[in-house]
């Protein structure tokens, strides 16, 4: 038996190193060893650390466990640091079978994903009344594939908000399964490159025009792709929360 911490899976968030969790914050202060996502990561969250250092790019799984697993069974304080939040493609649940087959305790701590940071880079709700009550993540496929079911052109029947990650590579793909599955070729949509990092770049347009635009930008990776109705910048209704007619728990309509 081990008294050592549990392993420690941490969201960096998507670049700005303020919007790092406090906790996230206090576990890399703490950490002995961390492994973090290579160049996705900021460098600023890595400076002035105590922790031993190890950049997961040039990794393979195998290479980052044995990491993990000796870190731990050396009674270190280790935490994987992953980009975004890591419950969203962050490839965890395959380290998390790996330290369950070792018997390896681990906690996960969310972060802030570039969706969020993304919509926020464009202002954007992206669940307005009347026009869309669902977001839709997704990725286009590519080498790694995607169900069959959930291929672009079926879940844009939804006529729904979409973030799609890791796919801006493949915008013209990206643009055709979306018409193809109903979006007019009028539908808003915009590509924000690096979200919350000093060199972010934002690119708005239609489904006609988007593809493009990102080429002339030059935008090939690090980026998301945002479409649907909310960002046409106009409202159907105003949410009922705040309406004065509108009673709840604590407030009487007026």
């Amino acid at each position: 038996m081990t008294d050592s911490h549990p392993i420690y899976f941490v969201g960096a968030g998507p670049g700005d190193p303020e919007l790092l969790t406090i906790k996230g914050r206090r576990l890399l202060d703490e950490a002995d060893v961390i492994v973090h996502a290579g160049s996705l990561v900021n460098p600023q969250l890595l400076a002035d650390l105590r922790a031993q250092l190890h950049n997961s790019a040039t990794l393979n799984l195998d290479e980052t466990t044995a990491l993990l697993v000796e870190g731990y069974r050396t009674g270190k304080k280790v935490v994987r640091l992953h980009t975004g939040d890591p419950a969203i493609f962050g490839a965890i649940k395959e380290q998390m079978l790996r330290l369950d087959a070792e018997n390896i305790p681990y906690q996960v701590v969310p972060g802030v994903s570039s969706a969020t940071a993304a919509a926020a880079a464009l202002k954007a709700e992206l669940t307005l009344p009347e026009i869309s009550q669902t977001v839709i993540i997704t990725r286009q496929a590519g080498r790694t594939p995607v169900p069959d079911k959930e291929k672009l052109a079926l879940l844009a029947g939804h006529q729904a908000t979409m973030m799609i990650f890791l796919s801006v590579g493949m915008i013209d793909t990206v643009v055709a399964e979306l018409m193809q599955g109903g979006y007019p070729k009028h539908t808003p949509i915009a590509v924000v490159e690096k979200a919350s990092w000093p060199d972010e770049r934002t690119v708005r347009g239609t489904l006609a025009t988007i593809g493009r635009q990102v080429k002339e930008a030059g935008i090939t990776k690090t980026a998301m792709i945002v479409v649907g109705e909310v960002l046409a910048g106009r409202l159907e209704s105003e949410s009922r929360l705040y309406a004065k007619g509108f009673s709840h728990g604590y407030r009487q309509g007026s």
